[in-house]
């Protein structure tokens, strides 16, 4: 039985290891260890294959077992620092194409290290305990035999074959269950609570070399929204285009798009409303801008975007949920209305697609010029292609012509400044209806005088305020925004254009460089970690509003594109965009990268399993079959939103139904 053991103590002791990073992470991210027996019987291959590798000659072996203990702990404690950023698990592609931009963040990796020191010393702890139990020969890196080689992989595929069939087998008819997750769908942060994080990166590495068609599984449900009463009021008008759907599907040989066929038509449309065609002629400035949230509005400090506050509409229940890819995810969802793929940056995927709704094409298509600019990097994210996929006449950047303008060598450049300096574009050289679009970089992280130019131009505006070092910095990025909108009124005005002008600002995400103490310290109400610390707004504003709207539905940047379409009278169908025209009557819907979801009757967290109904809904209401209706409705928006950006979808369309593309 000694002998028995002694053969099979490392493979028990990599075991252990494993399992032991996996609960600490799992604890750390998702404050619970929610399967276990998973992780334990997934864990066996990896720890079986670590011992193959380190059991062939003893030198070797003890300088890979060094190797592999570091390695795999260095990997854990990235998904940790990462998670506590993005709230999202590091893919692959991910990290291969963003290994350059990490030294950009690394104060912020730094931060986040020390804030999370205690998890990281547990991570940390078995390479001490390895290295003291290796100088107390207790442990032994010693070669084994064919045999025994051989008895271990028997072990690790029977406990893959047990783990496979448990995945298969057990509660396999959520939508969200093991088996879809390890088979039919990608979805790291769920994949990562329910099986573990090595078994995610597995799964994530695999699909990333060989390929992976996620299998479409639409949940449909009955949406006829043509109610008898209202088949005879004729006045109803929604926001939708004349499309034979029948005709579509079957004149369609591809299986996709006749997915995606079936599932518009079987959405509801929105209803035009009382602010449709509100804005109509009229010239359009959008800004998206870095960690722009309702943190930065105050009447003292950040005047001018309080005025566009108060005088336009207030969305006061509004989020932008923080998705894997940070900015370049948040900027997708704001410009196009979908839900970005995961494991991507979709923001360079949509390359080549026809986006029929994208700012550009819209106001191209009424004859306005259009113009997009950045003041970072024009390749950060691979921006310039998305751009350009969105039918922009022009981008200017830092390598595309900005840096001749203005002064790009400071981190982070000055959003004033660019308003500074590319105003006359459009204003005096273009001439006519205008569509001009900005991605800001001034609101961007650390939020110190040390590292950020802009927080340290303005700190003297600050400096006295009763807040902390870093909540002040995140103003004081914020009143350079203020400030390029401040100039950017005071042109339009010149240029005679101001009551002819709307101003959009929205933001990519939350400022993920203040802790939640430092958010709520530049907030009037108490934000929790899950929902609230994304709670946000959007500004639409034009000079020529006679009184400011209130709108008390709940949205988010997924809902922008269609409420603006909608502003300006645009003829679109809102089938087509995963988003919700937040001035009309459809249920409201905030979606998170997690799938979880506020509604108007409550908030769902897909990591605790738990639903917070609504203030005024009773306990009669069924919130089991309520979470399961909203869960199977944001998994299909999930699935088509993919299948648009994979199938160039709009172009198919475009093309069935005969009409010219802008």
């Amino acid at each position: 039985m000694e002998k028995i053991m002694k053969k099979w103590k490392n493979v028990i002791l990599w075991l252990i290891f494993i399992i032991y990073q996996e609960m600490v992470l799992s604890v750390a991210i998702f404050s619970s260890i929610k399967s276990i027996g998973y992780v334990i019987l997934f864990s066996v291959m990896f720890a079986v294959i670590l011992h193959l590798l380190t059991s062939i000659k003893k030198r070797q072996n003890t300088i890979l077992s060094y190797i592999f203990v570091v390695l795999i702990t260095v990997i854990f404690i990235a998904q940790l620092i990462y998670y506590n950023i993005y709230e999202a698990i590091i893919s692959f592609y991910s990290a291969t194409n963003a290994a350059m931009q990490i030294w950009q963040f690394f104060t912020t990796i730094l931060e986040v290290a020390l804030k999370n020191w205690y998890i990281i010393l547990l991570q940390v702890a078995p390479i001490v305990v390895m290295i003291v139990l290796h100088k107390k020969k207790k442990i032994e890196f010693e070669p084994i035999g064919m045999k025994h080689r051989l008895r271990e992989i028997i072990v690790a595929m029977l406990a893959q074959i047990i783990a496979l069939i448990c995945v298969v087998c057990i509660n396999n008819e959520d939508i969200y269950s093991n088996k879809n997750l390890y088979y039919n769908m990608h979805a790291p942060t769920m994949s990562a609570n329910q099986m573990g994080i090595l078994t995610t990166m597995r799964l994530d590495l695999q699909r990333l070399l060989f390929g992976f068609e996620e299998e479409t599984t639409l949940v449909m449900s009955d949406n006829s929204f043509l109610k008898e009463e209202e088949l005879q009021e004729e006045t109803i008008e929604y926001n939708q285009l004349d499309i034979d759907w029948e005709t579509l599907i079957q004149n369609e040989k591809n299986k996709n798009v006749i997915t995606m066929y079936q599932y518009m038509a079987n959405q509801e449309p929105s209803k035009k409303n009382e602010y449709t065609g509100m804005f109509k002629g009229k010239n359009l400035v959008v800004f998206v801008a870095e960690a722009f949230t309702d943190l930065a509005i105050d009447p003292e400090v950040t005047p001018t975007l309080y005025k566009l506050y108060a005088e336009g509409f207030q969305f006061d229940n509004f989020y932008t949920p923080l998705f894997p890819v940070s900015t370049a995810d948040g900027e997708y969802i704001t410009d196009t209305g979908l839900i970005p793929k995961e494991g991507v940056w979709s923001l360079s995927r949509i390359e080549g697609n026809y986006m029929p709704y994208s700012y550009a094409n819209v106001f191209e298509n009424l004859g306005y010029s259009s113009r997009s600019y950045h003041d970072h990097t024009a390749t950060y994210y691979d921006r310039d292609e998305f751009l350009r996929g969105m039918g922009y006449d022009s981008y200017l950047a830092k390598g595309t012509g900005l840096e001749k303008r203005m002064n790009l060598k400071k981190w982070p450049s000055s959003d004033l400044d660019m308003i500074d300096v590319t105003t006359q574009d459009y204003l005096t050289e273009d001439g006519g209806n205008f569509i001009t679009y900005y991605m800001t970089v001034s609101g961007h992280l650390q939020y110190t005088t040390m590292g950020n130019n802009i927080v340290n131009k303005n700190w003297n505006l600050v400096k006295d305020l009763e807040y902390s070092h870093k909540a002040k910095g995140y103003l004081a990025s914020q009143i350079e925004l203020d400030r390029a909108v401040e100039l950017l009124i005071k042109r339009l005005e010149e240029a005679g254009e101001l009551d002819n002008t709307v101003i959009l600002i929205s933001g990519d995400h939350y400022p993920y460089g203040l802790t939640l103490d430092e958010v709520n310290e530049l907030s009037d109400f108490e934000r929790d970690d899950n929902f609230e610390k994304h709670h946000s707004t959007a500004l639409i504003w034009c000079n020529s509003m006679e009184e400011p709207v209130k709108v008390d539905k709940i949205g988010s940047s997924l809902d922008i594109l269609p409420t603006m379409l909608n502003l300006f009278g645009i003829e679109f169908d809102s089938r087509l965009l995963m988003g919700r025209d937040l001035l009309s009557d459809s249920d409201p819907l905030v979606i998170y990268s997690n799938r979880s979801f506020i509604t108007q009757y409550g908030r769902y967290s897909t990591l605790t399993e738990t639903f917070i109904p609504a203030e005024g809904v009773g306990e009669e209401f069924d919130s089991d079959a309520y979470v399961k209706e909203i869960s199977n409705e944001i998994h299909n928006k999930y699935q088509i939103s993919k299948l648009i950006l994979e199938n160039d979808f709009y172009r198919k369309l475009w093309t069935a139904m005969g009409w010219n593309e802008n």
